[in-house]
């Protein structure tokens, strides 16, 4: 197998007498224009969530069929994006990145253009169907274009900044093209967002050489992970209705536990696995892909929740409650380039152990909000600390689990840190959703009556907006509380030092050989 050096050698003619500041130069364009492509998918899981009532009103959907709005998105795009990266690393990185922007262009544009609920959903699963394919070819060819180890960090860094703070900026995004045009091109701006991103991508990224396929899919092993998956995650939302004893609940739990073993049996016996579990298996990316899933558990729900508290208990409009998250992904991208450079000096556990102590602070402090708290005095600190640990852990932790990684590997490699997050913001937003739903209806000020139109308003508007703060600040403290296993996971299974990582990037150029 050629190196990623003789591959960008292939795709440029002229690459042997060109200076070697120009293929650097083409390198960090091409990361430019991977970045643009993993933004558009990482916020395309929040950027709907402002817009969603307007949405609602227009499609008339039901109060119980709205969160399949992110679900459907999120629940595709983490349950097939295994199946993605093998598809990567087989079919090419570069060629399932194009592929997965056009997809993504379509499907963008056929929930944009719904006409009723069932295409809105339709539009938002294909969304996350192309996502799938599209997100693990963009963090496998990061991996084969920066061999060296410096390079790589910023390169992460970029990364772990655009997918850390995507979902804020889908956030902002969305309350900005809500308020000024319609909730519509909170979907339709993706498509010439791909459009472009797929251009560049024709010209600046490299032409990767395909892994030599001499199996098949794992298709049995696709179906029952992504199956298992959401059953779980459904059964998360179906105890917000009918409570966790309910018997419907418990068989969804049971059915998805039953899919994941059978997931994991068939791993152990195909000759072509899915997921070949010496990938999780080695105890510092194991660790890393733990971290990768509990960290979004806590941080999807804070943006849902903060979106309400800004809009509902503040009342501000959606464009300055998107405006209100700004200082999250700012003080992310700081962070993160801080890292990069910290990384190679220190090795990932001592930025993955203070990143963690600053979010489990950060949420902390949140859930300290009541009907007096202001953004400026309560809000916006706990943001900065979040952000600022955040960007610490997701470099961090991007490295550690794509570390040893074979060339062949790299593209399941990359797909499950993105399946970990996705699914873990899914299991968040489901299970502290109901938690949430369930102390707010616990509470006496959940109570309502008929307003002079007939429509339901509070019977006690300033207990109503005690409750709901007080529901928030309950699934914050939960946040803080999956930073602390977070933490946990990172001091028991974070082995890596600054030496061993040193070594494993100053010698990636030679796995792919």
């Amino acid at each position: 197998m050629a190196s990623p050096e003789t591959v960008i050698a292939q795709d440029l003619p002229d690459r042997d007498t060109a200076p070697k500041s120009t293929g650097d130069s083409r390198r960090w364009w091409a990361l430019g224009i991977i970045a643009l492509a993993q933004l558009m998918v990482v916020l395309d899981a929040s950027i709907i969530t402002i817009a969603l009532p307007y949405a609602q009103v227009d499609l008339d959907i039901s109060d119980a069929n709205r969160q399949w709005a992110l679900t459907a998105y999120t629940l595709l795009f983490g349950g097939l994006l295994l199946l993605g990266g093998r598809m990567a690393d087989y079919l090419g990185r570069r060629r399932m990145f194009l592929i997965g922007l056009a997809g993504f262009a379509a499907s963008s544009a056929m929930a944009g253009f719904a006409w009723d609920q069932m295409s809105f959903f339709a539009g938002r699963a294909l969304q996350g169907v192309f996502a799938a394919m599209l997100a693990p070819a963009a963090l496998s060819l990061i991996t084969v274009t920066f061999t060296e180890h410096r390079e790589r960090a910023r390169a992460f860094a970029v990364y772990a900044a655009v997918s850390g703070g995507g979902a804020a900026i889908g956030l902002i995004a969305g309350g900005a093209l809500t308020e000024y045009m319609s909730w519509r091109w909170t979907l339709l701006v993706n498509t010439p967002i791909a459009i472009i991103a797929a251009i560049g991508g024709l010209w600046l990224v490299i032409k990767d050489i395909p892994t030599k396929r001499t199996g098949g899919y794992d298709i049995p092993g696709a179906v029952t992970v992504t199956l298992g998956l959401i059953s779980i995650v459904y059964a998360f939302t179906k105890a917000a209705e009918s409570g966790w004893g309910a018997a419907s609940t418990i068989m969804l739990f049971v059915a998805g536990a039953a899919l994941l073993a059978a997931f994991v049996a068939i791993e152990l016996r195909t000759t072509h696995p899915l997921l070949p579990l010496r990938i999780p298996g080695e105890l510092n990316r194991g660790g890393a892909y733990l971290v990768a899933f509990i960290i979004p558990t806590a941080m999807f729900a804070m943006f849902l929740f903060l979106s309400y508290y800004f809009q509902n208990t503040l009342g501000e409009t959606p464009l300055r409650a998107g405006i209100l998250f700004l200082p999250f992904p700012i003080a992310l991208i700081v962070s993160a380039a801080s890292a990069s450079s910290l990384l190679p000096r220190f090795g990932p556990r001592p930025l993955m152990i203070a990143g963690t102590i600053s979010g489990v602070l950060g949420y902390l402090y949140l859930a300290q909000l009541d009907s007096d708290s202001t953004w400026l005095a309560h809000v916006l600190p706990s943001e900065l600390l979040i952000a600022l640990g955040m960007g610490l852990v997701f470099v961090s932790m991007q490295a550690v689990a794509l570390h040893q990684i074979d060339e062949k590997d790299s593209g399941v490699a990359s797909a499950l840190v993105n399946t970990a997050q996705q699914v873990g913001g899914s299991v968040g937003v489901a299970l502290l959703s109901t938690i949430v739903a369930q102390v707010f209806s616990n509470s006496s000020g959940s109570a309502m009556t008929a307003g002079a139109d007939g429509k339901p308003v509070p019977a006690d508007p300033a207990a109503f907006m005690a409750a709901s703060i007080h529901s928030y600040d309950v699934a914050f403290y939960w946040g803080a509380g999956f930073m602390a296993l977070a933490l946990a996971v990172t001091v028991f299974m974070i082995r890596m030092n600054r030496h061993a990582l040193g070594d494993e990037t100053q010698n990636a150029a030679h796995v792919a050989a």
